[in-house]
C-alpha cells in the first residue's frame, strides 16, 4: 500500500493493477517525486487517482510537496505574524527567521484590515454582543447588526434585500445549487472561480470564452430547448487576470435568451464603480442584474459572504440555501468590522484614490519592462510566464529580497498561462512600489521573462 521504489521511479499501490503502469513517476536527486517534473494535477485532478487507495495519493502528493521543501521553492502558507500589513513579519521557511516583506499577496486592497477607526467600532461591539452568534440565521442566530449589514449591502448594490454567509464560498455554492435543479443550467464564463463552479456539482453546466458575448450567445443558443431555467455566471473583476467582466453585452445576450445573470463582485466591491460600489454601478447597470454575490473578506477587510437579489429570491434562498440554512450566523465581530468598513468605502473614505494612483503607475512600469500582464486593469497583476519552474523561482528570488508575492501554477491556470501574481493595495507609497518593480524587472531579465 505505500510507494515501491526503483532505481529512478517509483509507484504506488493501485486498486485496478491495470493502472499501475501509468502512476510511475520521476524521482529527484533528494529521493522524492520531482517537483519540476510535475504539477498539482498529478495528484489532485488526475483521473487515475481514482484507482490509488487514499493512503498511496496522500503518499504521493506529501513526496512531491516534501521535494519542493528540499530545494526551498515550497511558498505556499508562509507564516505572518503581525496581519495583514503592508510590510508583514513574516516567517522564513527555509530558516524560520523573521522576514519584513513587503506584502503583494493580500486582496486587503484597502488596508482595512488593519484600519483603527473600524476596530475601535468593533470593540464596542464586541462588548455588546460577544464573538459568535450561537445559532443559525432561521433560528436563534439573527441579530440587529446582521440585519443591519444586509441592510448595507442591498443599498450600495441597488437592490431590494441582501443575506450574509460565513464566507463568500458558503455565498456563491450556497446560492447557486439553492437554485439549480436537474432540469436546469449553470452556464460559466470559462474563468469564473471556482466557488462559482462548486455550486453546480450535482447539477449541468458548461462553459463560453472567457469574456466573449458571441460565444456565450453559440452555447445560449445550443441549450434554449433543452433546459428549464438558465444561470449566466460571470466576476465583476476576474481574480487572477484583474480584468473587467464585459457586463452590458454578456447581461443583454443572456436576458435575450431567457437567462438569469449573476455577477461575482468580491474583486470588484471597494475597487471600481463610484465610490466602489462595483462592477454593475461602473456600467450604470442597477438593476438589470438578477443576482449579485460577493465576499466582506477583501476590499471590506473582514470575512464572510453575501447576495443580494429581489426580496422573493433572499426570501427563497432563506430556506433552500444550505449553506444558509444550516451554518450559524457570520462572526459578530467581523460583521461590525464588515459594515463598518463598506461604510468608509461608501464615503469615498477608505483609499480608493491612492489605490487607482498605484494600479496605474504599477500598471506602466510592467507594460514598458515587457511583461506579459494580460487584459489586467485593475488591483490584481498577473505576470504570466507560462513555465512552471520559473513561476516557483521568481517568487524564490523575490522572497529573498523580502517581496510576498503568490506563484500560481497550473492547474490553477491553463500551463501556457502560468504565473506569478501581484496586488496592489492603496497603502503602497510610490516609493516601495519603485524598488519592487526594480526587483521584478532584474529578476525578469535573470530569468528571461523579459
Amino acid at each position: 500500500m505505500s510507494l515501491i521504489p526503483t532505481p529512478s521511479r517509483k509507484h504506488y499501490h493501485l486498486f485496478d493493477q491495470e493502472q499501475i503502469d501509468h502512476m510511475y513517476f520521476d524521482i529527484s536527486p533528494a529521493g522524492e517525486i520531482d517537483a519540476n517534473k510535475y504539477s498539482l494535477f498529478n495528484f489532485t485532478g488526475d483521473p487515475k487517482l481514482e484507482y490509488a487507495e487514499w493512503e498511496s495519493r496522500m503518499d504521493m502528493m506529501n513526496s512531491w510537496f516534501s521535494d519542493m521543501k528540499k530545494s526551498n521553492r515550497f511558498l505556499y502558507e508562509r507564516e505572518s505574524i503581525d496581519g495583514s500589513k503592508i510590510i508583514s513579519q513574516v516567517v522564513d521557511p527555509e530558516t524560520g527567521d523573521i522576514r519584513e516583506m513587503l506584502n503583494f499577496a493580500s486582496n486587503d486592497y484597502l488596508n482595512l484590515t488593519q484600519d483603527k477607526r473600524i476596530w475601535e467600532k468593533v470593540k464596542e461591539v464586541a462588548e455588546q454582543y460577544g464573538g459568535g452568534a450561537g445559532g443559525a440565521p432561521l433560528l436563534s442566530g439573527t441579530m440587529r447588526i446582521i440585519k443591519e449589514l444586509q441592510e448595507k449591502i442591498a443599498s450600495m448594490k441597488a437592490m431590494e434585500a441582501s443575506i450574509v454567509y460565513t464566507s463568500g464560498y458558503a455565498a456563491n455554492v450556497g446560492t447557486i445549487s439553492g437554485l439549480l435543479g436537474h432540469k436546469d443550467i449553470a452556464i460559466y464564463d470559462m474563468f469564473s472561480h471556482a466557488s462559482l463552479i462548486d455550486g453546480s456539482k450535482g447539477s449541468n453546466k458548461k462553459f463560453f470564452a472567457h469574456n466573449d458575448p458571441v460565444s456565450l450567445e453559440k452555447v445560449l443558443k445550443s441549450v434554449q430547448n433543452k433546459y428549464i431555467n438558465k444561470l449566466v455566471v460571470v466576476d465583476g473583476v476576474y481574480s487572477m487576470d484583474g480584468d473587467i467582466c464585459n457586463l452590458p453585452e454578456i447581461l443583454d445576450v443572456a436576458h435575450y435568451y431567457g437567462a438569469w445573470v449573476l455577477v461575482d463582485e468580491a474583486h470588484a466591491t471597494g475597487v471600481i464603480g463610484k465610490n466602489g460600489k462595483g462592477t454593475v454601478d461602473h456600467f450604470g447597470l442597477e438593476g438589470k442584474v438578477d443576482i449579485i454575490t460577493g465576499t466582506l473578506s477583501k476590499s471590506v477587510g473582514a470575512v464572510g459572504g453575501f447576495v443580494s437579489a429581489s426580496q422573493k429570491l433572499i426570501n427563497y434562498l432563506k430556506y433552500n440555501s444550505r449553506s444558509y440554512m444550516f451554518s450559524t450566523s457570520p462572526y459578530l465581530p467581523a460583521v461590525s468590522a464588515s459594515l463598518e468598513g463598506l461604510k468608509l468605502i461608501e464615503k469615498n473614505e477608505a483609499g480608493q484614490d491612492k489605490l487607482w494612483e498605484n494600479i496605474q503607475y504599477v500598471k506602466n512600469r510592467l507594460l514598458k519592462a515587457g511583461f506579459n500582464i494580460g487584459n489586467a486593469e485593475t488591483a490584481i497583476f498577473p505576470i504570466i510566464i507560462g513555465d512552471d519552474n520559473k513561476v516557483k523561482e521568481m517568487t524564490y528570488q523575490l522572497h529573498l529580497r523580502n517581496i510576498f508575492v503568490n506563484p500560481v501554477p497550473y492547474p490553477a491556470v491553463p500551463r501556457k498561462l502560468t504565473r506569478v501574481r501581484m496586488t496592489i493595495t492603496a497603502g503602497f507609497s510610490i516609493e516601495q512600489l519603485k524598488h519592487t518593480l526594480n526587483q521584478v524587472e532584474e529578476i525578469g531579465k535573470d530569468l528571461n521573462i523579459i
